[in-house]
């Protein structure tokens, strides 16, 4: 005999907006660096161990100190044949792509996928951080 199973409950306050990504990073200023020539500032230095980065617009991210290096950077939820779970990547909203194209171009940050349609309400492009970690920008449509 078949029973249904019961509907589960509604969660009573559900998830409003993200408040931070956190990126696993293995040389913590040299990422510091790196974020803050795509805008982010770090506000707060948790001893030794992460930090937290935003942009004027008030986007988060904390780096994590604890990653280890890779050769060539590999990402090892991107690069490798077996696909393990895991979070692949943040996404970030831009108001203009094509300015940030032209800014990624000349400071050297090198696209790695894109600028192209991604579904019918954005267009986006992909780059990877120093130690290979994906970022993703839209602008939506």
């Amino acid at each position: 005999m078949n029973t249904p199973r019961p509907t589960p409950p509604t969660c009573p306050a559900p998830a409003t907006a993200y408040e931070h990504v956190g990126i696993r990073v293995s040389d913590p200023e040299r990422a510091r660096r790196f974020y803050e020539r795509l805008g982010f500032r770090e506000e707060i230095r948790f001893d030794d161990y992460a930090n937290e980065m935003a942009t004027p617009a008030g986007v988060r991210i904390n780096l994590i100190f604890n990653g280890t290096s890779r050769a060539g950077a590999q990402n090892v939820l991107q690069d490798e044949p077996v696909k393990w779970p895991g979070i692949t990547h943040a996404a970030f909203i831009v108001d203009d792509l094509a300015a940030l194209v032209n800014w990624l171009n000349g400071a050297g940050i090198a696209i790695t996928e894109g600028p192209a349609p991604i579904g019918p309400r954005r267009e986006g492009l992909f780059l990877r951080d120093p130690d290979g970690n994906v970022l993703e920008f839209n602008q939506l449509l």
